[in-house]
């Protein structure tokens, strides 16, 4: 069984945000189609995009139903089956490098130093550390075959 394919919606083309939101799901979709899911999984999936080929909206409706489904599919995946685009290590980590190590680093640096100001020299340094740490879980994760040839731009 293939996951459903989004219909082609000709009137997308003006708004060029809108476009290549829609278009991206598209492509995330043409990549689930190439690993080896379940029935129940993809059936799940098939749901999300009947959403999205269902719905009248148009505009920047349109384009938060096609965000919040395409998330609601990413989620599924990454939960069921520990499938992931390209890079979603990276950025989360990242992430969380920058509040999680960069805010300590910077404030013991601050508060040894006396000035309190300094405390963004840790931000960066946190920052890389969680890219590396990500960049390594994708590496690991591509090498497990649990990456989607895509990556999910925001």
């Amino acid at each position: 069984m293939n996951i459903t394919e989004l219909n082609n919606r000709p009137d997308l083309s003006s708004d060029n945000k809108l476009h290549r939101i829609y278009e991206q799901l598209g492509m995330l979709i043409k990549a689930i189609n190439n690993k080896d899911l379940p029935a129940d999984t993809e059936r799940s999936i098939s749901q999300h995009v009947a959403v999205v080929n269902a719905s009248a909206l148009d505009g920047a409706a349109l384009g938060k139903l096609v965000k919040q489904q395409q998330t609601a599919i990413l989620k599924l995946l990454e939960k069921e089956h520990k499938i992931v685009a390209k890079n979603h290590y990276r950025n989360m980590w990242m992430l969380l490098g920058f509040t999680a190590f960069g805010l300590p680093i910077g404030s013991a640096f601050g508060l040894s130093i006396g000035n309190i100001g300094l405390i963004g020299v840790g931000l960066p340094i946190g920052m890389a550390i969680g890219a590396a740490v990500g960049s390594s879980m994708d590496k690991k994760a591509f090498k497990e075959g649990r990456q989607l040839d895509i990556e999910i731009k925001l």
